[in-house]
């Protein structure tokens, strides 16, 4: 899965000097980009360098003890290049969440096959979600717990998200239900669906704060879902 990068992007040596931090000031370069029509690549490229340095630094000390001098440092920009592009720290972490996920979500989206079982779409489906933690097990972690601090655009974020994972297995319930095949499940309701993305996240918020492997839970997670998906029954002919 391609996710935000840690590493701290090297400055541009031929933009100018800050005097007041010692180091190449970007917000130069990005100015002077509206003269060769290249602003929106530049612009797009400082706003990836900040989500990487918020999650490099999220990673190493969390997302409280985080600060915006810390983002500016890592990402070896300015503070007025932070702020063009986000209000506050806590804009700059919801932007953050809605990159990582959305990188998650297309991996799993990715990972579907559509011919095949239903049984063997659900192991997929929660193979890619696992796939995604266990690329970035820090920060999923700070998303499950310091989101909802935020207040309704947090809760709304995680929501759209649980949401939006849900969607995919209802979706792959109806999808059998189409093909009528034996032993189809019946439509496998949305409320149904939210339960089952909500007890993914806290199993797996839970098997971080324990140090345990998050690979050995896929097997077992996957076998959860499958159980509550096909106790439905079989679909009507």
């Amino acid at each position: 899965m391609r996710l935000p990068a840690t590493a701290a992007p090297r400055a541009d040596p031929s933009a100018p000097r800050d005097a007041t931090r010692g180091a190449a000031n970007p917000d130069a370069a990005t100015a002077g980009a509206a003269t060769d029509g290249a602003t929106a690549p530049r612009l797009e490229a400082y706003r990836e360098r900040l989500l990487a340095a918020m999650a490099s630094s999220i990673e190493e000390k969390g997302f409280r003890a985080t600060a915006v001098a810390d983002v500016v440092r890592i990402a070896r920009t300015s503070r007025r290049t932070f702020y063009e592009h986000f209000s506050d720290r806590e804009d700059c972490f919801l932007a953050l969440f809605e990159a990582t996920t959305a990188g998650m979500m297309g991996v799993i989206a990715s990972a579907l096959q559509p011919e095949t079982p239903w049984e063997e779409q659900v192991e997929l489906a929660v193979g890619g979600y696992f796939d995604g933690v266990a690329a970035r097990p820090a920060l999923f972690r700070s998303f499950v717990r310091e989101l909802p601090a935020l207040g309704q655009a947090g809760a709304d974020r995680q929501r759209a998200v649980t949401e939006r994972f849900a969607d995919t297995l209802v979706a792959l319930a109806e999808a059998d239900v189409r093909a009528k095949g034996p032993g189809t499940p019946d439509p496998l309701s949305r409320d149904a669906a939210i339960i089952i993305v909500g007890g993914l996240r806290e199993l797996t918020v839970s098997a971080l704060e324990q140090r345990r492997d998050i690979d050995e839970l896929r097997a077992s997670a996957a076998q959860i879902v499958k159980a509550i998906i096909g106790a439905a029954g079989p679909a009507e002919a």
